[in-house]
Order: structure tokens, then sequence, then C-alpha cells
């Protein structure tokens, strides 16, 4: 079996660029000290999205922009777009289905391909990682990492081996020798820092030394956590690539931080359709419908309240999730300023397997036809095409956190 790994270098801010340049920005973001991040004044200023310039200075993606400029003052601070980046990623979906139609997206900026199932030894294998780089970086004007390996893991570490605009392989017992093993091992997959701590303490440095130590220590120090890591480090692992289409979604959660302290019911309300709006748009997207609905509220003082409710029967009705989010909210909330609100969404079941109940018929066709026309229009002309009335003449978004699904033709965008 033969697998690539694609990953985008720096995706939000390599997209963010390439947008920039196509709009005329005099000067390339990926050349200078830059990041993506939220507004300060929004209460979202953290670091989501550095650039290589940004990285000499030891920005790291996560901190504050008020740590960051501290450590350049000059560095240049650009918004996300997510929108865009939903866009770029089906940009380069798109390429990867001309050479396999099992692919795994592992997050938005990166994909598992399977290229057996096209008869392809290692040396195609490669030429076809060559080809679908220089694709992706000449159609849609970013650069991608690809690694070759036998198996996810194997592949995902080739990757990582250098950037950016690379092709790398682990694709034999050599190549793992002399690539992988003298690595640090906190950058094996699945080795954080806490296990970095506790590895070193008993004088495992590399991932060499992992490769190398005895299993039972590795168990009685981390548990199943230690044979797994001991696994990755010899080059094993038998997880195969499952196309998203063929995984049961198990959660959507959508969530934001209020641009302000807000104190009235009815306004935290209507940030919750906004919020309900997102989610449910996704949920129909994935062809699911929830039964489990829950609701978070984040306080001023840094107090969290959540509740759930388990339904009966399924939904995925925006209207009608939206009325059980509000009576949850109603129960939740004790009156505090509220910073941020968040809702989730699981318990799910396939649309085309779910068995519509006799009773509710002709209701539940009626909403299913509405939501399907907002659905379209808003997939042809942009999420913003119709909104509900609620929010006319008024300073909210319609559509408010969370991924934003939009609608882009630009760099090789989609149709739904």
């Amino acid at each position: 079996m033969t697998i690539l790994h694609v990953d985008a270098n720096s995706a939000y801010l390599s997209w963010s660029a390439v947008k920039l340049l196509e709009q005329g920005y005099g000067q390339d973001i990926r050349q200078i000290p830059s990041v993506i991040a939220g507004d300060p004044k929004d209460r979202h200023g953290i670091i989501l999205a550095k650039s290589m310039a940004a990285k000499k200075y030891q920005i790291k993606t996560g901190e504050s922009l008020f740590e960051a400029f501290r450590k350049c003052p000059n560095l240049q601070v650009f918004p996300p777009d997510y929108d865009l980046y939903l866009a770029c990623s089906e940009a380069m979906y798109s390429i990867l289905q001309e050479y396999s139609p099992v692919i795994q997206r592992f997050s938005v900026d990166e994909c598992f391909v399977e290229l057996d199932r096209g008869n392809r030894n290692c040396a195609q294998a490669i030429e076809t990682a060559f080809i679908i780089r220089d694709r992706i970086r000449t159609e849609l004007g970013f650069t991608v990492n690809v690694g070759v390996g036998t198996n996810k893991l194997l592949a995902k570490m080739a990757g990582e081996l250098e950037k950016p605009d690379k092709v790398h392989t682990l694709l034999n017992r050599k190549e793992i020798e002399e690539k992988l093993w003298p690595l640090p091992v906190g950058e094996l997959f699945m080795v954080g820092r806490a296990s970095v701590r506790k590895l070193r303490k008993i004088n495992i440095n590399t991932i060499g030394d992992l490769a190398h130590s005895d299993k039972a220590l590795l168990r009685s120090l981390l548990k199943s956590h230690g044979q797994l890591i001991w696994e990755y480090a010899n080059g094993i692992d038998h997880d195969r690539v499952v196309p998203n289409d063929q995984v049961l979604q198990k959660g959507l959660s959508n969530s934001m931080t209020l641009p302000y302290d807000v104190t009235d019911k009815e306004e935290a309300q209507h940030y919750i359709l906004a919020l309900t709006d997102r989610v449910t748009s996704r949920l129909r997207r994935h062809r699911c419908k929830a039964s489990l609905i829950g609701i978070s509220v984040k306080t001023n003082g840094f107090i969290r309240y959540s509740h759930q409710m388990q339904l009966s029967f399924f939904l995925d009705d925006t209207t009608g999730i939206y009325d059980y989010l509000c009576q949850l909210f109603s129960a939740c909330w004790k009156g505090e300023p509220i910073r941020q609100i968040g809702i989730h969404l699981s318990a799910f079941v396939r649309k085309d397997e779910y068995q519509l109940s006799i009773y509710d018929l002709q209701r539940i066709v009626e909403d299913e036809n509405l939501n399907a026309v907002v659905d379209q229009i808003r997939d042809r002309f942009g999420q913003t095409a119709i909104y509900r009335g609620t929010f006319v003449n008024t300073d909210m978004k319609p559509l408010e956190g969370g991924v934003n699904d939009g609608n882009y033709v630009m760099m090789g965008g989609y149709k739904l």
C-alpha cells in the first residue's frame, strides 16, 4: 500500500496571502513577519497562523497578539477568512480526487490519499506526489508538502521532515532508520509534551531511542499509549484511509466570543440563532440529523454553564433546533453578563436512514423543503444571500461562529 499525506504549508496565512495578491495587495505576506489573528477589540486576539519570517522572532501559534508584538513590534496582522479557507480546502481536495477515489480529510488543510487501488508502485507514487505538489502551486497559488509512505503514520511523518514545498518519502526500514529515528522524540505523531517529559526521565530522547526501548517499560510508564508510540516509532500503523463520507460524524459544534458582555436575553437568543443557522446548514450538508442538543454559556467571570437535551427523535431543522436551544439557555443562564456562547449537536443518524413519523409528516416535509431552498440559495449566491428577518436593521451577523461554508469560485473554488 502507498499513501500520500498532502498538507498545505502555513495554510491560513498562505491562503490569505494568495487572496490578497489576487486583490492587488502590494506584498506577499508570506515573505514578511505576519500572522493571522482575530481582532483584539472583539476579544479574539489569538494567533492562528504565522509566516516563516514571524517564526524567526519565536512567535508561536496560540499566543496572544500582545505577546507577539513584544517580540516583533513591526508584526503585520491580518484577520481570518474562514469562507476562503474552506474554498481553498475544497480546491485542493478537487485536485486530489483526480488521482484517487480514496481520500480522507484529516483537517481543513491536510488529506490522506491512498494510491494502491490505482496499482501504482512506489516510483509511480513518488512521481504522482511531485505532480500534485506542482499542480497545487501552479493552479491554486499556494504550496504543500507531500509525504509518501507505506501507511498513514509514515506518510504524515514524511511530510513533516522539511518544509515548505517539499516531497519526502518513508517507504522502507532504511529510510525510517536514517530519516525518522534521529529526530527528537517530541516530533513523533501522538507524543505530546507530557509524554516527552516522562520519556526523557528514562533517557529516551530520540525517536530511535523510543523504537529500541522495552515495550513493557513503556506500557508501565504510559499505559496503552506507550504501546502505541512504540509502534509508531517503528513505523507500524494499521489505520486505513477511510473516505469521510463513510464516517458518520460524531458531533458538530459552533461557538463565538461575543464582542461585548451581553446581559439582554433577547439579544443573547439572537446570537444563538446566528450560531444555530450556521451549524444546522453544516448538519444538513453532512446529510445527518441530530438527537442530542447542547448549549454552553461562559460568563464575564469565566464561569461556564452547560445544559443538554436528549430528544426521542432526530432533527435537522434550524427553527426546531433553535427552539430547543432557547429552552436550554433559559434553564442554564442565571442572568450574569455573557462572554461566550457555544452550541453542540450529536447522536446522529443518516438522513436517508431516518424513518419519518406519519403524525408529523406534513410539517416535517414542509420544514425540509424550506431548509433545502435556503441551502440552495446560499450555495449558489453566498451565505448572506438570504437570512432571517430577525437580523434586518441590526448590526449583528445573520451567521456566526465556526467555519463559514462559503461559495467561492476563486482559486479553483467549488459549487455544491
